[in-house]
């Protein structure tokens, strides 16, 4: 399943750029909601472990989603992560890097259309890592930007990409919004250069530009004004200006200019 090796890729490169962080930086707050280093990695530690347990324990994972759900709206998210895993810095950094190698050399064989439970639906497991690559490269874009390095993407980001085409419905629910009868047409330009299109060809709405920036919008780690999308037509404008591709209960995307990579 090349989803998987996508996941793992993704993983090791934001382990380069963490591998010889100073551990007082562990501490830095960052532009997203004022997580530090630490929130970011707990985070991602806490839902690979969850993803893994889907796939190699599906009773003990609904145990465990379980117990933590209502802690986590009681106490909220942070805490929770924060008090099942309690190893920061360099420690937290071996313990995450060792499990994310360990889940991909246990998930590449997988049927990719193996249903898991998770949190939410149940999904496929190419889905279930796709959304652990997803993950990985939104929150690990808050990392880039705090300690000022330029991430050089690749074409894997072209599973994130299609996750934010397969969410146009589900972006527009969470958000209490009416779901169009058509999606615009989408043109995009891979990190290789290829053309990447999506969408209804005789679409009058129109989305160009950068994946990486669109990746980037349905992410929700940057303002549609602070990338260089070229958008036309008002479903397109909507889309863009609320898309959210991720799951959980709606949320705003951040407020133009106040995400970007720190100088």
């Amino acid at each position: 399943m090349q989803q998987v090796q996508d996941f793992l890729a993704e993983s090791e490169a934001l382990a380069a750029v963490l591998k010889d962080v100073p551990e007082a930086d562990w501490v830095r707050p960052t532009q997203f909601k004022g997580w530090t280093v630490n929130d970011v990695i707990v985070h991602l530690l806490f839902w690979n472990r969850a993803a893994d347990l889907s796939l190699t324990d599906p009773d003990g994972f609904t145990a465990r989603i379980g117990a933590a759900f209502p802690r986590m709206m009681a106490e909220g998210m942070r805490a929770v992560e924060n008090a099942a895993i309690p190893e920061r810095g360099r420690a937290l950094y071996d313990l995450w890097r060792e499990q994310f190698r360990d889940m991909a050399v246990r998930w590449a064989d997988v049927d990719p259309k193996l249903r898991l439970k998770w949190a939410g639906p149940d999904m496929s497991a190419r889905s279930s890592i796709t959304a652990r690559q997803m993950e990985t490269w939104a929150h690990g874009q808050e990392i880039f930007d705090l300690l000022g390095v330029e991430r050089e993407d690749q074409d894997r980001i072209g599973n994130i990409v299609i996750l934010g085409v397969n969410t146009f419905g589900w972006s527009h629910r969470v958000q209490g919004l009416e779901v169009p009868d058509h999606m615009p047409r989408l043109r995009l330009v891979a990190p290789s250069g290829a053309i990447w299109d999506f969408g209804d060809p005789e679409a009058s709405d129109l989305i160009e530009g950068p994946a990486v920036d669109f990746a980037r919008v349905v992410t929700q780690t940057r303002n549609i004004g602070d990338t260089a999308l070229v958008v036309s037509g008002p479903v397109a404008s909507r889309w863009m200006a609320t898309a959210q591709c991720f799951a959980g209960g709606k949320e705003a995307p951040p407020a133009p200019g106040t995400r970007f990579t720190a100088q």
